[in-house]
């Protein structure tokens, strides 16, 4: 006899889009947002742009910081640029700086991979720690309280080929729509941050 197991767990949160949708930063900022308010304590929100500018499908990750670099964003903190990436000769030495720079941080992590023909060009924003270099056989350390994976490609065969020419058309365009989700998310922290100063403000009698 078999027997189901039914476990009253809630899965994991997941939500992804198709870059070229209306709205889909918007889409996306709102996404964030929700999730970074629904945390129980007020923590330091670090961003791990994961990947390396000597690849093109790899270059997502430091596109978004360098993006996000130059936005300055008041409420995140970004690790993983085009001039400092984070990839995998730095991934652990950049994760213990973290966790020594900031108390208690809510990393999200960002890269690029590959998938299935149908899902090139989605973004996908998933709870739970991204596994960097598993789709080219790599073992890195787990990274992230939250992940953010763009499909740059497909997958298959030869996957560091196919990352080496994947074009950067597709993957400027969806680190430029993680960059600008992210910067409607800071800027909605800064206006919850202004309400709550006034709101705390004494009235002069």
């Amino acid at each position: 006899m078999n027997f189901r197991f039914h476990s009253h767990e809630p899965k994991p949160y997941s939500f992804f889009l198709e870059h070229t949708e209306p709205f889909a930063k918007e889409r996306l900022a709102e996404q964030l947002h929700e999730q970074v308010a629904a945390t129980k304590e007020t923590r330091p929100v670090v961003l791990v742009c994961i990947g390396s500018d000597r690849s093109t499908g790899d270059s997502l990750g430091p596109l978004v910081g360098t993006f996000l670099e130059k936005s300055r964003p008041a409420h995140m903190h970004v690790y993983g640029t085009l001039a400092k990436p984070v990839h995998a000769l730095n991934l652990a030495e950049t994760l213990h700086s973290i966790q020594t720079t900031h108390y208690k941080p809510l990393v999200i992590a960002i890269d690029a991979c590959l998938g299935r023909l149908s899902s090139v060009g989605h973004v996908f924003f998933s709870e739970g720690p991204l596994a960097p270099g598993a789709g080219v056989q790599k073992e890195l350390p787990a990274v992230g309280d939250f992940n953010i994976k763009a499909v740059v490609n497909v997958s298959g065969f030869m996957e560091m080929m196919i990352l080496q020419n994947t074009r950067l058309h597709l993957v400027y365009e969806l680190a430029e729509l993680v960059a600008d989700s992210f910067a409607l998310l800071d800027a909605k922290m800064a206006a919850e941050t202004k309400r709550t100063t006034i709101s705390f403000t004494p009235r002069s009698i």
